[in-house]
């Protein structure tokens, strides 16, 4: 056996050169699984492959346009296929390749034997973990989700608990958290940041629960020492919300305790001016005002729009953060849409 004959027979495979038709001049070794498939390999003359393999004869078929085409010298692959001997009905896993070397028309058939198999475990591995990994994300999803139902519950209770001691609408209170989510969105906050403040922007006055009858629900005016007393309510909602390791209380503490602060320094409990102010509190505090004005309330008649925006924008670099002002303005249509489609019962 010539050296050129034994690699041949060493890389497991069979070239054969395209002598007409479908007939074909054997050109090294045929091996024992390539007579098994083709017994006639072993004979003189030109061999036929058609028949035996549907999908070598549809391959031929391709080869035939591309040994004729533009770039015939390129090669032209099958792709691993599985063909079955009639006599041990072993398997054997093959790949057809087909180019145009010298002039003549080539076919390579090789055997991928034991490489094929070792593909086939490590994308059947590869298969595995990525469906191990899918089902580990889907019960980390469905962990996920249980943990913030329990805490937009626990948000919603405290919320329809404070909604006994004030006056504020359940309407008014969807809309904050709505309002304030749209924002976060403009910002381009992480998805679990959204959800944090739609639930937590509603608890934004859940201190007034600390608040008493006598104040919180008196008909008139507030004399100042009473006016003194309900801003308190800003310190004691950021004190009952704080402490937790949950983003979303802790996001609802700050914004208890921040939506009354102003951006030129000017508001309450501490004072804070400019970024100091987180800015959840930031975003509350004008969404709070614009559903306070565009609605009505038992002691005014609600604004029209353009006449709240034209108040609002009196408060720009004052009450507001000039910046997130802007920015609910660009997002004014999607506000509107919100407070047009929850409304006050």
């Amino acid at each position: 056996m010539s050296v050129q004959n034994f690699i041949f027979e060493r890389m497991n495979l069979v070239a054969l050169k395209h002598v007409e038709d479908d007939q074909f001049e054997v050109l090294t070794p045929p091996g024992q699984w390539f007579a098994e498939l083709w017994p006639a390999a072993y004979k003189r003359g030109p061999l036929s492959l058609r028949g035996p393999s549907p999908f070598l004869d549809n391959f031929l078929h391709d080869a035939g346009y591309h040994w004729t085409g533009e770039t015939p010298e390129q090669t032209l692959k099958s792709g691993p296929f599985l063909e079955t001997s009639p006599v041990t009905e072993e398997t054997y896993p093959l790949e057809a390749s087909a180019f145009v070397a010298d002039d003549e028309r080539v076919l390579i058939l090789t055997n991928l034997g034991d490489s094929y198999q070792e593909t086939l475990n490590l994308l059947q591995a590869a298969r595995e973990n990525l469906l191990s990994q899918e089902a580990l994300e889907v019960e980390v999803s469905k962990r996920t989700q249980e943990i913030r139902d329990r805490e937009s519950e626990v948000a919603g209770r405290l919320i329809y608990a404070a909604g006994f001691r004030d006056e504020e609408t359940g309407s008014h209170i969807r809309r904050i958290g709505l309002y304030a989510a749209e924002m976060g969105r403009a910002l381009g906050w992480s998805q679990r940041d959204i959800d944090d403040i739609r639930m937590a922007a509603p608890m934004h006055d859940v201190g007034k629960i600390g608040i008493e009858d006598a104040i919180l629900k008196k008909p008139g005016k507030l004399s100042e020492p009473e006016f003194a007393r309900m801003k308190e309510h800003a310190s004691l909602g950021r004190e009952m919300l704080s402490g937790s390791d949950i983003s979303m209380i802790q996001m609802a503490s700050d914004i208890a305790g921040g939506h009354h602060e102003n951006w030129d320094g000017s508001g309450y409990p501490e004072g804070l001016k400019g970024d100091a102010i987180p800015i959840s509190a930031r975003i509350v505090s004008i969404v709070d005002v614009y559903d306070a004005l565009v609605h009505k309330r038992v002691y005014k008649e609600a604004f029209l729009e353009e006449d709240a925006i034209i108040t609002m924008k009196g408060m720009r670099g004052k009450k507001f953060d000039p910046g997130l002002f802007d920015l609910f303005l660009e997002n004014l249509v999607t506000m509107r849409m919100i407070k047009d489609s929850i409304v006050d019962e």
